[in-house]
């Protein structure tokens, strides 16, 4: 790499920052809506509602999502639990895994396995088909 503006000095040796812009790009996203949610609480604020629960009642695994990851802004993890408890078990994961990309750097061709693609699948269609089955009320928001 040749472009000076895109090499940096880190830990005594150069470094391209450039592969990095887009993880760094997704971060800075994330956090942003993270402040957002922080601030503007779902609970009381209008939020628009989930198509699939407006047309269908059905909750699907994304809802409650806000009003658990604003819980968590304020450290409150059995409410976060009980709002959307995908997005509480999950928020680690996705944390390492960005990590992980920032450590190893661009990798453009590097995807998922399909073992791990169709794990995700299953475990989302697992967790919309039980949060709206009557014996399992406490994963509902």
């Amino acid at each position: 790499m040749t472009d000076p503006a895109a090499r940096r000095l880190v830990g005594g040796r150069l470094s391209s920052i450039r592969g990095r812009d887009p993880q760094l790009t997704a971060a800075a996203i994330a956090l942003a809506g993270v402040g957002v949610v922080a601030v503007v609480d779902p609970n009381t604020t209008h939020v628009p509602l989930c198509p699939l629960h407006a047309m269908t009642g059905l909750w699907c695994p994304f809802c409650g999502g806000l009003r658990a990851v604003f819980e968590l802004t304020r450290g409150q993890l059995a409410t976060a639990a009980h709002d959307n408890l995908l997005v509480v078990v999950a928020l680690p994961v996705v944390v390492l895994l960005w990590l992980d990309a920032l450590r190893r750097g661009p990798a453009p061709s590097r995807r998922w396995p399909v073992a791990a693609r169709l794990a995700v699948l299953s475990a989302l269609v697992a967790f919309t088909v039980l949060r709206n089955l009557a014996p399992f009320p406490l994963l509902r928001p």
